[in-house]
């Protein structure tokens, strides 16, 4: 049973300040923080982003989830379940958002029959292949005052957001799911193959992002401003699109804390092994080629995590 802990988080840039009147987003808490979630009300919606027409946009919510999915009928239905017993007893609002990413099986037919009166289940369709192009489009069409993405498997439990939602809410712009820091719980380790391949593929990825310990826990989340800010020029498309993403959230010089979270590897996963890893490394690569970007040194700071 996964419980809370006082561990280590790892912030970078200064610690947000309160959130208040006059707060800009790049200077502490983003804009809207200084409202209280299921108090306040959501944010307003925003503009459609150039190019996503305004019909596509979501009804507001304080935090939504996004969730790319490519044939998970065996999977989804049961964390489905999960996330909405969870949500429906917390005081913000929020909805989840399947991103169907090509699906030959049920997984579309099983999303349409699952709801909530509470937290609504949105399904997406995106034609472009990958779960970049799926989180971007989750993102640009996304209405939430907080936006992130979990794997449809839920290898990071849900109730990772106990955590995720204060540092949000107190002025962090970015909050990262990590499985390599202290505090971090691997409570279903992954297969000795894909331990070796994480580790050359994290080597790879601190050449682009130095100070980050873990860019590929499938648990990040943002608030609106940054997130759509960051995927607008993505290009990165396959399971190497984390990468790009961070180094663009470093980028806007934003307040980001890296947390610990219990990781449980799960069978049935779409990646393949051979394939995308090799595509994958490509990625990294390329963007190691072209990237001229250096992070400032991290800091370690008491934070809150999540272990067992």
């Amino acid at each position: 049973m996964e419980t809370a802990a006082t561990t280590q988080a790892e912030p970078h840039g200064p610690a947000p300040g309160p959130a208040g009147p006059g707060t800009s987003a790049g200077a502490g808490a983003p804009a809207g923080a200084g409202r209280t979630a299921g108090t306040g009300g959501p944010a307003p919606a925003p503009e459609a982003w150039p190019g996503i027409p305004q019909a596509l946009l979501r009804p507001p919510c304080d935090v939504e989830i996004l969730i790319p999915a490519k044939n998970e009928a065996r999977r989804l239905p049961h964390a489905l379940f999960r996330m909405i017993r969870y949500l429906e007893q917390q005081s913000y609002t929020s909805s989840l958002v399947v991103i169907d990413n090509g699906s030959v099986d049920r997984t579309v037919n099983l999303v349409k029959r699952l709801g909530s009166g509470r937290v609504p289940i949105h399904l997406v369709g995106c034609a472009e292949r990958g779960k970049g192009a799926a989180v971007r489009r989750g993102v640009l069409t996304s209405s939430a005052r907080f936006v992130g993405y979990m794997d449809a498997d839920l290898a990071t439990p849900i109730e990772t957001l106990d955590f995720i939602v204060p540092l949000l809410k107190g002025g962090y712009q970015a909050v990262i799911g990590s499985r390599h820091i202290g505090g971090a719980t691997l409570a279903e380790p992954q297969p000795g193959r894909r331990i070796l391949g994480g580790a050359v593929f994290r080597l790879l990825a601190r050449r682009i992002l130095p100070g980050i310990e873990d860019s590929q826990c499938g648990c990040k989340f943002f608030t609106a401003e940054t997130a759509r800010a960051a995927v607008s020029e993505l290009q990165v498309t396959g399971f190497a699109f984390d990468v790009e993403l961070l180094r663009a959230v470093i980028a806007l010089d934003v307040n980001i804390v890296e947390i610990p979270v219990v990781w449980s590897d799960q069978e049935g996963s779409t990646l393949n092994g051979l394939r995308d890893g090799v595509k994958a490394v490509a990625d990294v690569f390329r963007l190691a080629r072209r990237s001229g970007f250096l992070c400032a040194g991290w800091s370690r700071s008491p934070g809150i995590g999540f272990s067992s």
